[in-house]
């Protein structure tokens, strides 16, 4: 008889768990060392190269503000871009061996569809 304890250590020593953590790692790794860079480039501009980080640019906004407000956008750029990585990547490959260890059958995807008045008027 196996346990539940059995079935998980079998799914983590499985090659599609092996893999959907290779998948997952080949993402975070590159892209935390990328902005971790992206990080550490302006902190460094901001405390030694004061005369480039104070340039206007337009008006009162110089270069310092500029590359501040895109640390900004590049976090939320990056969470966009994972969030869209690991639907089409991650999720599939994650509820299938969810549905395997619970024993129940993955549904198939289904493509978002437009409301009806019947469907609204139902959800009513």
């Amino acid at each position: 008889m196996t346990t539940p304890n059995d079935r998980y250590v079998e799914v983590q020593q499985s090659a599609e768990f092996a893999g959907l953590r290779r998948k997952l790692r080949n993402f975070v790794f590159p892209m935390t060392v990328a902005f971790f860079l992206w990080y550490a480039l302006y902190v460094l501009l901001s405390a030694y190269a004061r005369g480039f980080m104070s340039v206007k640019l337009v008006g009162n906004i110089n270069v310092a503000l500029v590359l501040g407000l895109l640390q900004f956008v590049s976090t939320f750029l990056i969470a966009w871009y994972y969030s869209r990585y690991a639907a089409k990547e991650l999720d599939p490959v994650a509820d299938k061996i969810g549905a395997d260890l619970a024993g129940t059958a993955v549904p198939a995807a289904r493509e978002p569809q437009e409301a009806t008045t019947t469907d609204t008027e139902a959800a009513k």
